[in-house]
């Protein structure tokens, strides 16, 4: 059975779909991007801001779960420039720092116009 995850410390979700969903031991995150939820507005205009923001958003629904970004087995990440690679990364590895596997590609566009998104998969 599934379970449906939120917490007012990460975005509402934008369409159909939950934050997250655990299942079977795991839970899986939505691509959060770096929308502030005390605002609703992206935050930053930066990379670095902004991958700020995305960890922020996935450490609060991870937690809401029961889990933490040092249980995630596994990263999906979404840029919208692979020029901001090194910048993106840097933030990256200080929040995921038991290193689970992860795939990163660059994309022609993302919601909100945002630079990134990362969605995760993690051990409850």
């Amino acid at each position: 059975m599934s379970e449906k995850v939120y917490t007012k410390n990460a975005p509402e979700a934008i369409g159909p779909y939950s934050q997250a969903i655990k299942t079977n031991g795991l839970v899986f995150t939505s691509g959060q991007i770096a929308i502030n939820p005390a605002t609703g507005n992206v935050e930053s205009d930066t990379i670095e801001g902004q991958t700020e923001q995305v960890m922020k958003n996935l450490k609060a629904v991870l937690e809401q779960a029961g889990s933490s970004l040092e249980k995630a087995v596994k990263t999906v990440c979404f840029l919208a420039d692979m020029n901001d690679f090194a910048k993106f990364n840097e933030i990256y590895g200080s929040y995921f720092t038991s290193k689970p596997a992860r795939s990163c590609v660059a994309v022609k566009t993302l919601p909100k116009n945002v630079l990134c998104e990362v969605e995760v998969i993690a051990e409850v």
